[in-house]
């Protein structure tokens, strides 16, 4: 196999990086059609359980089998640190494709059964959550360091911009021709992320290098107390942790009760207005990427992401539709400080030799949203949905006032 380029020097402009590295846009495209097979699938099982169930905590349920595989996040990272990440990122993609066919092929002959959804569901988050820690890290490996804020929020856009059509896209499915096209539709999407990674197939990167001889369990207790030991990266999982305690899932699980129960509008209205969230998502991304390597990434990260549960304490407050389509691009714009950069400064903070350990680490911490999509979602069948998110974000935010005077040193992180 040839050895990959050098990674290429840091260079001005939103598009840099796909600029400079053919193979960083092969990975790109890729992206693009994974995130949108996975968010126009996602929203399209969620949308059949309420409309079949009428219960939030079943969809609750639903969503934690669709989120569970994010637990298998750090052996993921030990997979990524030991393999070919390439190859790994082409088995994830051809799984999806599988499961993908499976649950369309079937919508399409019968109404699955809850049951059926629910398995649907985790499968496509086999395919979704153990190939995260391979996907960030290559990134590092294809762009080098001082592109690798640029490089991470154009993947960022790449999830937005799947965001803004899959939704939109998938609910305008359902309303015109039903469930089952929409389901085809994101395995299409499947189908051209994998061929998407065709032009990676001889790379021989630093992950297919580095086959290490210790037992997996010795290299994850290892890995995860050097990450562990750093204040830096345990702040910044910190943050993970707690938004995908009390806040990602929310978003992950119930929207289509905001939709249908507080603004009173049908999955068309639902795809739109998780389209208001995509559009401010991919402003905010462009935004981090246009900035290159700016030195204010720990106070970006720490203050923005305060002030997104802020908004969305004021969404779950509104009874407006524009009201709430606007307060969703918002919230979707300062998503972008946390989505962004939760992964730049954690691989920043960290050795190479554990990157792809910490990122497992990383998907464990967001792998908390079955648990507590669950105890949100049994907060919501008694309290309601709204008082839920209220109380949520508040104490998010009371969270990142305290970490901030805890431990200073992660706010005024510059990373250059």
């Amino acid at each position: 196999m040839e050895a990959p380029p050098s990674p290429p020097r840091a260079r001005s402009g939103p598009l840099a990086s796909l600029r400079d590295s053919r193979a960083f846009r092969a990975l790109w495209v890729s992206n693009v059609f994974f995130f949108g097979g996975a968010w126009t699938q996602t929203m399209v099982l969620g949308w059949i359980v309420f409309d079949t169930t009428g219960s939030e905590f079943l969809l609750a349920v639903f969503t934690s089998a669709r989120l569970a595989p994010m637990l298998l996040g750090p052996f993921a990272g030990v997979l990524s640190d030991r393999h070919d990440r390439v190859r790994l990122l082409n088995i994830a993609c051809g799984w999806a494709l599988t499961a993908a066919v499976a649950v369309s092929a079937l919508e399409s002959v019968t109404d699955a059964p809850y049951w059926v959804l629910v398995l649907a569901g985790l499968a496509t988050g086999l395919a979704q959550s153990p190939s995260q820690p391979a996907r960030s890290s290559l990134v590092l490996e294809l762009v080098g360091r001082r592109n690798l804020s640029n490089a991470n929020a154009l993947n960022a856009m790449a999830m937005n911009m799947t965001q803004v059509v899959g939704p939109a896209l998938g609910g305008a499915m359902i309303s015109a021709f039903g469930s089952s096209v929409a389901l085809w539709i994101s395995t299409g999407w499947f189908a051209l992320s994998l061929l998407a990674l065709w032009p990676l197939r001889h790379a021989d990167t630093e992950g297919a290098r580095r086959a290490a001889p210790e037992p997996v369990g010795a290299l994850l207790v290892g890995g995860i107390r050097t990450i562990l030991g750093n204040r830096l990266a345990a702040g910044v999982l910190g943050v993970t942790l707690a938004a995908n305690i009390l806040l990602w899932p929310v978003y992950q699980a119930f929207m289509p009760v905001f939709a249908k129960e507080s603004l009173g509008l049908d999955a068309d209205g639902l795809g739109w207005l998780l389209t208001c969230s995509g559009v401010g998502g991919l402003t905010g991304s462009l935004v981090i990427a246009a900035l290159g390597d700016f030195r204010f990434k720990g106070a970006l990260f720490v203050y923005g992401t305060a002030a997104w549960g802020t908004l969305w304490a004021l969404f779950a407050l509104s009874r407006h539709v524009a009201v709430s389509f606007a307060l969703m691009a918002f919230i979707g714009l300062l998503s972008a400080s946390f989505g962004v950069l939760q992964t730049t400064l954690l691989l920043m903070t960290t050795e190479p030799s554990v990157q792809g350990r910490a990122l497992g680490v990383q998907e464990l911490a967001i792998g908390v949203m079955p648990l507590s999509s669950l105890c949100l979602g049994f907060s919501a069948q008694h309290v309601g949905v709204a008082t839920t998110t209220l109380l949520s974000s508040l104490l998010l935010v009371a969270f990142l006032a305290v970490l901030a005077l805890r431990l200073p040193g992660l706010p005024r992180y510059r990373g250059v």
